[in-house]
């Protein structure tokens, strides 16, 4: 039994918490560290250190913004939902690599180069919030990524970003940037028990041997836990598609235990077609599902539904 649930974390962990292998997804097992990037990538990650956070980003990563930046010059007032899609259609084949967050000590990791299913989601949404905004500076891009993908903005280490998904929409509809609409948009009343990662601190070198952040950890598991939730099961998927948008974050939630929820992406209404961008390791890039949404989490007997998120 460890045997078999050590093999799943490896697996899970190659989209943080939130990896693809109970939907069906391919996973690459290898970790991406710091050096890692220096060895397989010409670009060299810039190091830089703003008061007391750290930034991790190379060049290509300034040449794509600045790239897409250009791009999206004068389309800041389309609506909300159309911007998004456009935004993640731009990164449509881009590389699936999983771990580029696990550099250490914890900081801000900038990667528009290779994404997996989470960072490719904020990734989007953050640089959606930039163009809007009016300051489409890569600066203000930095900031807008810290804050969706940390615990109230802020790092001062690992347990300060949010690993959990259940978590991380918590905290964003807390700072205003979502909107949990699973309930309203036709959800059952989900209960979470969130462990996996207190449990298993063995099997992540920022927990191992370091009982303070692995108790930090835990205490965020039962905040977690402690919330109501809601899910739209597999099979009300389709019937309830009207309530579901172009641009919301579709999470798929696993049945795998201490978990919450397995993969992510965004929702995409190609024509009458109900489907979702994302990263897939399967297929080894970004891409607009082939399956419709409700065929993707029917898929995989560990799937049981959805949750649904609104950017505002």
């Amino acid at each position: 039994m460890k045997r078999v649930l050590f093999f799943v974390l490896i697996l899970l962990f190659a989209c943080g918490i939130k990896a693809e292998i109970v939907t069906g997804e391919k996973l690459q097992n290898l970790p991406i560290s710091h050096e890692d990037n220096k060895k397989s990538n010409p670009d060299k990650i810039d190091n830089k250190k703003e008061s007391d956070e750290k930034i991790y980003k190379t060049d290509r990563d300034i040449e794509i913004f600045e790239k897409f930046s250009a791009e999206f010059a004068g389309k800041a007032e389309l609506p909300l939902e159309e911007l998004i899609i456009e935004v993640a259609k731009y990164f449509l084949g881009t590389p699936y690599v999983g771990h580029t967050l696990e550099i250490e000590p914890e900081g801000v990791v900038i990667n528009l180069r290779e994404m997996d299913c989470t960072t490719f989601v904020e990734n989007v949404y953050a640089l959606t919030n930039t163009l809007r905004s009016g300051d489409v500076t890569f600066d203000n891009f930095i900031s807008k990524l810290k804050l969706i993908r940390y615990r109230d903005g802020v790092v001062n280490d690992y347990a300060d970003r949010l690993h959990y998904t259940a978590d991380w929409i918590w905290d964003n509809q807390k700072k205003g940037l979502v909107k949990n609409v699973t309930k309203d948009a036709g959800g059952k009343e989900h209960k979470i028990n969130l462990y996996a990662m207190s449990t298993n601190h063995d099997k992540y070198k920022q927990l191992k041997g370091n009982s303070i952040i692995t108790a930090k950890i835990k205490g965020i598991e039962q905040s977690a836990n402690s919330r109501k939730n809601w899910h739209i099961p597999n099979r009300e998927i389709e019937k309830n598609s009207a309530n579901l948008k172009n641009g919301d974050m579709v999470g798929f939630v696993t049945t795998f235990k201490g978990m919450d929820m397995s993969h992510v992406g965004i929702i995409y209404w190609e024509g009458e077609k109900l489907t979702f961008i994302h990263a897939s390791s399967s297929e080894k890039r970004v891409v607009i599902e082939k399956h419709t949404l409700e065929e993707y989490a029917q898929k995989s007997k560990t799937n049981n539904g959805i949750m649904v998120v609104r950017p505002l």
